[in-house]
């Protein structure tokens, strides 16, 4: 089920890096046919393969089946991601949504459609699986139930995003500058995000909890055995809960909780049931050891720890999509197929990376923070028996064999070996947490060491040379290649008015438009480069009006519409300009405050107050 997790996570992603193309690939009619004849290609498909799988039971060996079963499961939830990111990427249906006023004010609210909509491409392959599931694994849990576990158990890994994003719209919509211009800042990101998963780490277990449908253990000889066991360890906690996870017909437990006042204690009715009362003693102290051995405030330093990693590798990612552009001749495309060569880029480079540090370096931490809380388990019981008799009915109620791996830990039957080891002979014990912590102060000295680079690479006076040397050389070179190519200049005219060279600026989108008369970026960019020079040779108010209005017959895009209103206030059209500029804010969307500001500086003007 963690597996879920990294699903949910790679369609946030593929979402949240998607750069829309101004103009949508396929109309509106054609987006929608192909949305839902993709929905049913995909159900049908999904359909027969684990129909096949149903009519195999009972004439193919288990570990067959079961290794056909989860094949089948994972190849078509891995399949859902990709017609996700078609509907995305392909299909523009984005593009349609941000049409709805409520998307534009607030864009979580768009994002949760495309969410919902991937999470109902899991359902699919959920609900068509539920029938072999049970034939298989004799579970007995209904369709209803296997669904709902399946969401209700993912669903919170989106609880940070969801709360800093709908957050982030908030501050946005409110007649503040001071928080906007924050969350526009590098490091009033970083801050905002941090001090968000902090509190989230804090009260996420409370509103977990309830969004699972836990409810409090009630008072008898089970919930005093944990509770002194629990005492007996010094570990405060808020509650004992009941967890209804699958119908409460799986054999699990969990701790949420970084302080007392916040953790709570979860155990499911089939644990209850299902295990011997000093079982249940082995599992609650192989939670206890979770919480002993600070496992989950390692676990919100590996989600801080991708962040930093992800900031600061973002220059190189940058580095290898454009090299990549220029080499395969994306580079210097038009502004559709430039955009979304990048943007698609961008999302795989991204979710690869998420893949690679989940999978490998957060999941060697899980497996051994388990195998860590078996050892705990062992030293608090003195005898390695219940646990060992637990994992074996573990295995024996799921119909997974013992020896079967798993990313997130360790198989059942590495879990008994390791603890007879221990009892056989307790240095094994202080191996285990000697590596576990050798592996910790490694993976701090390499989280600092790739921080301290990304930050020098990103904000460091040579970092910024390299930055601007290795993309401009890119571009010239390319230029020498294509000198007819119009975006390459415009490109290159973008690097030197970011180096304030106006003067080879003005040359390069010249350039572009000798080439290509109607390139709307360079009318745009030359426009605005005319209207806010501040040196008297290059600052052109007519010229100016002339290129962006030329600019505006081509496409009413937001950012051009701001350039003309520019040029018609420095031209002193003030009402012209607070014309075009209300239209510009009606088609932003995101973050408006650079067009609220625009908006009151030319209504200034009419007034005779001309300052910035």
């Amino acid at each position: 089920m963690f597996g879920n997790f990294i699903y949910f996570i790679v369609a946030l992603l593929i979402y949240t890096t998607y750069q829309p193309a101004s103009e949508p690939q396929v109309g509106p009619f054609y987006s929608l046919i192909m949305f839902f004849g993709l929905i049913a290609v995909f159900a049908a498909g999904t359909r027969m393969i684990f129909r096949s799988i149903n009519q195999r039971i009972g004439r193919t060996d288990f570990a067959s089946l079961d290794y056909q079963f989860n094949s089948a499961v994972t190849r078509q939830c891995v399949m859902a991601i990709f017609i996700y990111a078609i509907d995305i990427y392909v299909l523009n249906i984005g593009v349609w949504l941000r049409q709805i006023a409520l998307f534009k004010l607030f864009p979580t609210f768009e994002a949760l459609c495309f969410l919902g909509v991937f999470i109902f491409y899991l359902c699919l392959v959920w609900g068509f699986s539920h029938k072999t599931h049970t034939n298989l694994y004799k579970t007995g849990v209904s369709r209803k139930d296997h669904i709902l576990s399946n969401i209700t158990f993912s669903l919170p890994i989106l609880l940070p995003w969801f709360i800093l994003s709908i957050t982030a719209d908030i501050i946005n919509n409110l007649p503040f500058e001071l928080p906007k211009k924050m969350l526009l800042s590098t490091e009033g990101q970083i801050v905002y995000f941090l001090g968000f998963l902090v509190l989230i780490a804090i009260i996420g277990p409370t509103l977990i909890q309830k969004f699972w449908g836990c409810r409090p253990l009630k008072s008898g000889r089970m919930r005093y055995r944990i509770d002194l066991l629990c005492r007996k360890s010094n570990m405060p906690y808020k509650d004992i809960m009941i967890w209804p996870l699958f119908g409460g017909r799986m054999i699990t437990a969990g701790v949420m909780g970084l302080i007392r006042q916040f953790r709570y204690i979860l155990v499911t009715p089939a644990l209850l049931n299902y295990l011997e009362p000093y079982e249940i003693d082995a599992v609650i102290a192989h939670e206890i050891g979770h919480i002993k051995k600070k496992h989950l405030l390692f676990y919100l330093l590996f989600f801080a720890g991708y962040l930093i990693l992800a900031f600061s590798i973002l220059d190189f990612i940058t580095y290898i999509i454009i090299y990549a552009e220029a080499a395969f001749g994306f580079l210097g495309q038009r502004a559709n197929t430039y955009a979304t060569f990048t943007s698609i880029s961008f999302s795989i480079m991204m979710i690869a990376i998420f893949l690679v540090y989940f999978r490998y370096i957060f999941g060697y931490f899980m497996r051994n923070f388990e195998r860590q809380a078996d050892v705990y388990a062992y030293t608090i019981m003195k005898d390695a028996t219940p646990l060992v008799t637990t994992f074996e009915k573990i295995a024996a109620a799921s119909g997974q064999p013992k020896d079967q791996p798993n990313w997130h830990h360790f198989s059942i039957q590495e879990r008994i070996d390791y603890l007879l080891k221990c009892e056989s002979d307790e240095r094994w014990v202080h191996r285990h947490n000697k590596k576990v912590k050798k592996s910790i102060m490694i993976y701090i000295l390499a989280l600092c060491l790739v921080g301290w680079m990304g930050f020098q690479l990103s904000f460091g006076a040579a970092g910024n040379r390299m930055n601007a040397g290795f993309i401009k050389s890119l571009i010239e070179k390319r230029v020498q290649q294509e000198p007819k190519n119009a975006e390459l200049h415009v490109l290159l005219g973008d690097l030197y008015y970011s180096e304030k060279n106006l003067r080879r600026a003005a040359n390069a989108y010249e350039r572009a438009l000798q080439f290509e008369p109607d390139n709307t970026r360079a009318l745009n960019n030359l426009a605005w480069l005319y209207a806010t020079a501040e040196r008297e040779k290059f600052y052109q108010p007519q010229k100016a009006l002339a290129l962006a209005k030329r600019a505006a017959d081509l496409k009413q895009q937001p950012h051009i519409l701001d350039t003309l209103a520019e040029a018609y206030f420095i031209n002193g059209e003030y009402e012209k300009a607070i014309e075009i500029e209300k239209r510009a804010l009606s088609k932003a969307r995101g973050d408006t405050s650079y067009y609220q500001k625009q908006l009151k500086r030319f209504q200034r003007g009419i007034k005779g107050d001309l300052s910035h």
